[in-house]
């Protein structure tokens, strides 16, 4: 159900006439469909399809023709208001969705094949291909496919059909995120990978040389002791020749380690065209605090927070701090962040989905959307597949996945959100696998922001995860009224009184949580990350006081 702030109204009325006034329906039609869906039918609805429109009746002078169909990614309900064709949704099948994206990707379409990469990286029947995956990306990435040069980046990092490459992970990230080569930025961070790189494969390196060592010292020893002895030479020649073939592959993976050490690029000296702003006693540059923004016509955008917290469960354990966590969390973010507040209680699945679709319709290419959800958590494993889930009240409890609502359809619809900078917060079971991306977002340079890192940052666009935890249980408890993590969250927040950037929110929480759980003798790490495929471009999330 929803709870409006105030302030909410007029931005609700313009939301609900620009829903009435879309489609092809009339209203009555619309009230008379609603009407009648099942619950079922509404949620097969709400889900983001590979739906392949009709083709276009064009005219060229007097002759008419139809033009090829088109492949597209909206919810099921616009596909067929459209005319469009898609396959009922089945998330463990995703051969259909191949049928409708290949032609398309062998004709050459760069999203198409970007699209085909991202099949195959999921797997088809929960069964991944890596090595097709990074095909297909590769050819959607040479034509410029941001989307497809990111996907590509994490591959490397987690060597996943590829030799593991932390370097090469970062240029593949640089050229989604459109960074120079020689911008300072990202020259700091990938020198520091360079180093730490060079320092492993020489240590690599020096391993081998003592092992060659230790091993032609024992060859020379018993070459001497076959001369010397005349019982038992066959025996060990025999040793002879298998240490022999030991120091000849310690070679060869030596040669190899000094031609990865060789084939390493030099870091590059670059230097600042200005002095950068020294920073004052708060740890922010002085021309550019957060009242500063305002006078000086920065403009951050709107804000947006879809506020979700389900505690009472009819089929579930009922936990004890979400509806606190959520009460929380709306007051310091419309009071002191500004931000205008959606939020449902204890709502079950329709309720959010139906929530999270709409948000399509209301936000604009310059606003923030942050979605925080507390409450149960799960996840479910289809071969070597494996998905984690937000549990609505009406959940069926595990094994049985009735009713639950699939990483997968938070992502895909945030995919389609116009909104420049996205941040979903979840405290919940399982909450770091609403994003498969490892997580390499340069945070060891976390700090306050300078004029230059805001500027550079703000027309970008973010797509991040801050998650309680990673692919394991949390705390409902042990802070007090609320969680260990929202209380975390709500320390740094609340008493924050400066422009906050997401890589400085999640190191203040993560260092709070992992000691608050320690204290409960329990082990918990938030994780901060990009959501994979939903169209991040090394943009932020900013926290930007309104009040203090």
């Amino acid at each position: 159900m929803f709870s409006y702030q105030a302030k909410w109204i007029f931005p609700a009325l313009l939301f609900i006439t620009a829903n009435l006034m879309s489609g092809c329906q009339s209203l009555s039609d619309q009230a008379s469909a609603q009407k009648t869906s099942t619950p079922q039918e509404r949620v097969a609805d709400l889900q983001i399809v590979d739906c392949l429109l009709p083709g276009q009746m064009r005219m060229l002078g007097s002759r008419s023709y139809m033009t090829p169909r088109r492949p597209t990614r909206t919810n099921a309900s616009d596909c067929r208001i459209r005319g469009g064709e898609y396959v009922a949704y089945d998330r463990a099948d995703y051969k259909t969705a191949l049928s409708v994206w290949m032609p398309e990707a062998e004709s050459g379409d760069a999203e198409a094949q970007a699209n085909v990469g991202e099949i195959f990286e999921r797997g088809l029947g929960g069964s991944p291909n890596y090595v097709a995956a990074i095909f297909w990306y590769k050819k959607s990435a040479e034509q410029g496919n941001k989307k497809a040069q990111f996907n590509i980046g994490t591959l490397y990092e987690q060597g996943l059909g590829v030799k593991k490459n932390m370097t090469v992970a970062l240029n593949w990230y640089r050229k989604a995120w459109g960074v120079p080569e020689n911008e300072l930025m990202f020259k700091s961070v990938y020198d520091d990978e360079l180093e730490k790189q060079k320092k492993q494969l020489t240590s690599k390196l020096n391993r081998k040389n003592k092992q060659i060592t230790i091993l032609e010292k024992q060859l020379t020893s018993l070459s001497v002791l076959v001369k010397s002895q005349s019982t038992g030479q066959a025996e060990m020649e025999s040793e002879i020749a298998e240490l022999n073939l030991m120091v000849a592959d310690l070679k060869k993976e030596r040669d190899q380690a000094e031609i990865e050490v060789s084939q390493l690029p030099l870091p590059t000296v670059v230097r600042l065209r200005q002095p950068t702003p020294v920073a004052d006693e708060r740890g922010f540059s002085q021309e550019f605090s957060a009242s500063s923004i305002v006078e000086s016509g920065q403009s951050f955008g709107r804000y947006y927070a879809l506020i979700i917290g389900n505690q009472s469960y009819q089929n579930i354990d009922d936990l004890v701090t979400p509806l606190n966590d959520v009460d929380r969390m709306s007051r310091v973010l419309e009071q002191r962040y500004g931000f205008t507040v959606i939020r449902l209680n204890d709502s079950n699945n329709i309720e959010i989905m139906d929530a999270i679709n709409n948000l399509n319709n209301l936000l604009t290419e310059d606003d923030n959307l942050l979605i925080y959800y507390a409450g149960h958590g799960n996840r479910v494993k289809t071969g070597e597949f494996e998905t984690g889930y937000w549990l609505p009240t009406n959940a069926d409890a595990p094994p049985r996945d009735t009713l639950w609502i699939p990483n997968e359809f938070v992502t895909r619809h945030i995919a389609r959100l116009q909104a420049k900078r996205v941040l979903v917060i979840a405290d919940s079971c399982y909450a770091g696998m609403l994003s498969s991306a490892p997580g390499y977002l340069m945070l060891e340079k976390a700090k306050a922001p300078s004029k230059e890192y805001v500027q550079y940052k703000l027309p970008r666009r973010s797509r991040l995860l801050l998650a309680s935890g990673g692919d394991r249980p949390v705390l409902d408890s042990g802070g007090g009224e609320n969680s260990v993590f929202a209380r975390s969250l709500f320390e740094v927040l609340e008493n924050n009184d400066r422009l906050l950037t997401g890589p400085e929110l999640f190191k203040s929480v993560r260092g709070r949580v992992i000691n608050y759980a320690k204290q409960s003798n329990f082990d918990q790490t938030p994780e901060y990350k990009v959501i994979k495929g939903a169209g991040h471009e090394m943009g932020d999330f900013f926290f930007v006081p309104t009040s203090l």
